[in-house]
């Protein structure tokens, strides 16, 4: 027997990116820039550390899992009755970054999280890639 309410859905959002990791890990890490292209934090790169995020619709409630330095970064991404985890990994290329960003753990009966990050993150990458381009 298959128990469906395990089956879980991902969002991948992938893209090269014209920047070193370094540049790019300092978007993802930085509080002040993470609030330029994503939301409102209190973000620190450490382990176990409880963070949120908000905008004018609410907020979300986050625990640093994984910090390699430069290459992968992950945390849980926890609202009222979704709980997921975004991993972001910078992989070096002849020309930047390959950036990819995957939400795993949307259940079958969290269709419209699901369908929110699908379009959501697409833009927030947009957001941090304009955030690359003014940062020094």
């Amino acid at each position: 027997m298959i128990n469906t309410a395990t089956e879980t859905r991902s969002v991948v959002v992938e893209r090269e990116i014209p920047y070193p990791p370094e540049k790019i890990w300092r978007a993802l890490t930085q509080p002040h820039l993470i609030e330029e292209w994503l939301m409102k934090n209190n973000f620190k790169p450490v382990v176990d550390h409880r963070f949120s995020v908000s905008a004018d619709w609410g907020g979300v409630d986050c625990q640093v899992q994984t910090v390699e330095p430069n290459k992968t970064l992950s945390y849980s991404w926890d609202t009222k009755d979704l709980e997921s985890v975004v991993t972001w990994t910078l992989t070096p290329t002849s020309t930047g970054t390959h950036l990819r960003m995957e939400q795993t753990g949307f259940r079958p009966d969290q269709q419209p999280y699901y369908r929110g990050a699908t379009v959501g993150w697409p833009r927030y990458l947009a957001a941090l890639e304009q955030v690359l381009a003014r940062m020094d």
